[in-house]
């Protein structure tokens, strides 16, 4: 016997222990079935669900279970990154609660404090995940620095590097100047400040006058190798090739002209500070040869170095800044300091100003590995969907700078690179074999660094199949399962992680790491703001799940989740879907009350009632329009699907209809459907299980006498036969719906109160018609609160309503129950107010300066509620008309 109500906290936990126990989430490469692989995309294992998480997990599930339910051998590939830097972190805060630091503990002893963090603390996130009802094959489970996936990055590091794919050159970086290490783009934060511009001069060399230069950063005067000017500036044209002198340091340097100048912004004169601008590194590559100097003038981190002169030495960038300033102005060179706001780049660990730092670094030849992998986007072998973000994807491959791979950290994989005393470097997949290489009695020193969490990233598809391995087992795993399905990310990791599968799949591999890349949308509050700490409108998923349960929250995000438009996520709406829980635990008692159980044997063709075929049609096309949208990645549909067919078809409509013929116990017609109820409800479990597995499952356990292992979760959802199509009692009940449906709205319209019961006259009927209001007499009065149906005279009672229903026209006195008068006067207004409304609304939009300057939200909540307002002042307009016809 169900619970009166549904408990979703009694239920979770019990039925996921019991699944994952079973180990039912498990692939099976000797299954005679096709398979389904999707990668999971490894979470950082210093990581908390975060909505974000949340979304990516609920979706990838849906996929999941809709495979198994479909007969697939899927595989969902788990697993962790081990997030070099954050977890660094992590553990050198505590380190530091301890009064200790890694330096002083060296390098081996500061590893084993890493790995036993991991071990306590780093599996919050999977638990998490678990919370959440996804499941993955866990007895899978991988990290990037395990033993396999180690030799993985091992191989390909060794291997591109005598392909000449990996080399160490000197060049600018992001350089963190508090975490002492380079760091990537995608850990780079760009904030909004409020600076300064300073606007000085540097003398001609030959003393006939001075340029004109302005920079937010005058610290980095002091390295300046050139000023460059735009080749067409006719304002500067008699001064390319000659030299200015730069003050303070009383250098001399080339004028040159560069099209990366814009003439038009300030002066057209711009200072060159090639190994601190990744800009004017490049006007450096392309003028050297002319004299442009590259001078480092900062040590690691971030005080001004021995290039400086003596004064300046050991001071920080904003000591060096005001003295800078200080020495123009005294030199009579400072001309002006302006307001400015501008962008500043922040590393997103360290949280202090990144400095673009010349260093030797270990570099992937990137643009040389991009090009199969743009033609294989190209050539349709991988699909991104929405297709909108391939743009993304190009745009960042065909403009491929070499891949900076080495961090100057201790957490990671170590490069495998030895140096003899010499310099000369040897790079092995071990020790030994890089001492075979330089000889015996050689000593080698290895490399300090080790390489981006990206690049164990990179090889996640084929490293977790257990890639280099060549046995059987190995061989097999990747042959079944690569390339997967289908990657589901987001668009803020196409760049530094799909295109880098891409090119290490196609490189290493021979094909593409997956068929589909579904690219899903950013999770907002309900104002469609980007959620932040600072904002303090951080949505926890883990709380909504604890207030609503875990299926509340996952049809929620799925039930979001149109293509290409981000979700405005709001508690209401989580509310909202465990409203929809409990209608479905509601309506599943109901049918336990009426003994409207599944029935051992029940064959669905044999119906003979027309609301059963109905209702058995509606399931063959609900499941259609599922899968149909599942296979699209078009997950808002297939949630709109099941949520549509449950609470509208099934609970709002079938259920009613059936009511008058289960009070006929004995009646065949009664035990037809029960039977055909208890089956449907069966079927609307197994559709919406991927979607809320919980409720579904309980639900499926007690509404009928089941054997241990058969469970939703290892359901086979064979495929329904044609004969099941029903059109003509679909369009039968398509009427009576229409028929009740426009009556129920024209009450609400015109106030009738929802206790009055109306007559409802008819007319125009063809002998169809007339026989289906015969048929379904008690129905069509029970749902439309009415006191009687008949076929009108010939005049229409005055203070009637009307509508029209295919040939018929419905009619219903209503004078007597509603003042006519006042529903007028209350119209009027109503409309008289929406159109006020409407005026306002376009007044906004019809403003340039609103529409261009106000955020992108705000202006499509202007629209719809323009939308609605517009749809409703139709309706009662409508309504209007049919009361001045009464």
């Amino acid at each position: 016997m169900l619970d009166k109500t549904f408990d979703p906290k009694s239920i979770e936990q019990k039925l996921y222990e019991s699944w994952e126990k079973d180990g039912v989430f498990a692939c099976d490469p000797e299954r005679n079935s096709t398979p389904f692989t999707i990668m999971m995309p490894p979470p950082n294992v210093t990581g908390s669900l975060h909505m974000g998480h949340a979304l990516n997990t609920t979706l990838q599930d849906v996929l999941i279970r809709h495979a198994r339910m479909n007969g697939r051998d899927a595989l969902w590939q788990p697993g962790t990154d081990h997030a070099g830097i954050a977890t660094q972190m992590v553990v050198e805060r505590k380190l530091e609660a301890e009064g200790l630091n890694r330096r002083d503990m060296g390098r081996e002893k500061f590893l084993e404090r890493i790995w036993a963090w991991k071990e306590e603390s780093g599996g919050t996130i999977v638990r998490q995940m678990r919370a959440l009802g996804a499941t993955p094959d866990w007895a899978r489970e991988r990290f990037t620095m395990d033993e396999g996936l180690s030799k993985a990055v091992l191989k390909v590091f060794v291997r591109l590097y005598k392909e000449g794919l990996i080399y160490k050159d000197k060049r600018l970086v992001n350089w963190d100047p508090k975490l002492l290490t380079a760091i990537s783009d995608l850990e780079v934060e760009h904030k909004e400040i409020k600076g300064k511009f300073y606007h000085v001069r540097y003398p001609i060399e030959d003393g006939s006058g001075d340029i004109s230069i302005a920079t937010t950063r005058p610290e980095t005067i002091l390295g300046d190798g050139a000023v460059a000017v735009h080749p067409d500036d006719e304002r500067y044209k008699h001064l390319i090739g000659k030299k200015c002198r730069l003050p303070i340091m009383d250098r001399l340097i080339p004028i040159v002209a560069d099209e990366y100048v814009k003439a038009d912004f300030g002066s057209g004169a711009v200072k060159i500070t090639a190994a601190h601008d990744f800009n004017d590194f490049e006007v450096y590559k392309r003028h050297k040869d002319e004299g442009v100097l590259l001078i480092n003038i900062l040590t690691p981190d971030a005080r001004m170095n021995e290039n400086c002169p003596a004064e300046y030495q050991g001071l920080s960038r904003e000591a060096a800044r005001k003295k800078v300033v200080e020495d123009f102005e005294a030199l009579g060179l400072l001309d002006k300091i302006e307001d400015h706001v501008h962008l500043v780049p922040y590393g997103d660990r360290g949280g202090v100003v990144i400095e673009p730092y010349l260093t030797d670094q270990w570099y992937v030849d990137t643009p040389t590995l991009a090009k199969p992998a743009i033609e294989a986007v190209r050539a349709g072998r991988t699909t991104f969907h929405p297709k909108q973000y391939e743009n993304i994807y190009f745009d960042w491959l065909e403009n491929q700078l070499p891949w900076c791979i080495s961090r100057q950290l201790w957490w990671g994989h170590r490069i495998p690179a030895w140096y003899d005393e010499a310099g000369h470097v040897y790079v092995a997949e071990t020790e030994e074999e890089a001492q075979a290489e330089a000889g015996a009695g050689v000593t080698l020193t290895r490399d300090e660094d080790v390489l981006d969490t990206w690049f164990s990233s990179a090889l996640w598809p084929f490293s977790t199949l257990g890639w280099p391995e060549e046995t059987p087992d190995v061989q097999k795993m990747l042959e079944r399962y690569y390339p997967g399905d289908v990657l589901v990310t987001g668009f803020d990791i196409i760049t530094f992680w799909v295109s880098r599968m891409m090119m290490m799949g196609l490189h290493f591999m021979g094909d593409v790491p997956f068929k589909d890349v579904y690219i899903h949308a950013l999770v907002r509050d309900s104002k469609g703001q980007k959620m932040s700490k600072s904002k303090g409108n951080v949505i926890d998923p883990l709380e909504l799940t604890d207030k609503f349960g875990a299926d509340a929250l996952r049809f929620t995000l799925a039930a979001m989740a149109t293509q290409g438009r981000d979700i405005r996520l709001s508690e209401d709406r989580v509310a909202g879907y465990r409203n929809f829980a409990t209608k479905l635990w509601n309506a599943a008692r109901y049918c336990e009350m009426n003994n409207c159980a599944p029935r051992p044997g029940f064959n669905p063709a044999a119906v003979e009632a027309v609301p059963n075929k109905w209702i058995i049609g509606a399931v063959i096309e609900a499941r259609e329009a599922i899968d149909t949208a599942i296979a699209e990645y078009r997950f808002n549909e297939a949630a709109g699907a099941i949520y549509q067919f449950t609470w509208g078809t099934f609970c709002d409509w079938y259920l009613e209809f059936t009511k008058p013929i289960l009070q006929e116990e004995s009646h065949a017609l009664a035990e037809e459907t029960r039977a055909a109820t208890g089956w449907v409800l069966e079927q609307i479990l197994i559709m919406l299980n991927p979607f809320m597995p919980f409720i579904t499952e309980e639900l499926y356990a007690q509404l009928a006498e089941r054997k241990k292992d058969d469970r939703l979760v290892t359901y086979d959802y064979a495929s329904y036969g044609s004969d099941l199509a029903a059109p003509e009692a679909a369009e039968e009940m398509d009427w009576l719906i229409r028929l009740i449906s426009e009556i129920r709205s024209v009450r609400a319209n015109m106030n009738v109160p929802a206790g009055a019961k109306i007559d409802l006259l008819v007319k125009d009927t063809d002998v169809g018609t007339q026989e289906r209001l015969a048929r379904y007499d008690e129905i069509i009065k029970r749902m439309a609160r009415l006191e009687s149906i008949a076929q009108a005279g010939s005049a229409v009672p005055a203070g009637s309503l009307q509508a029209i229903l295919d040939e018929a026209t419905l009619i219903m006195p209503v004078a007597d129950i509603i003042d006519l008068d006042a529903e007028r006067t209350r119209l009027e207004k109503q409309i008289t107010k929406l159109e006020d409304d409407i005026r306002a609304i376009e007044k906004k939009l019809g403003n340039k300066a609103f529409v261009d300057n106000a955020p992108a939200d705000i202006v499509e909540e202007q629209k719809s509620r323009r939308a609605e307002a517009e749809a409703t002042r139709e309706k009662l307009a409508q309504a209007l008309k049919q009361l001045a016809a009464a």
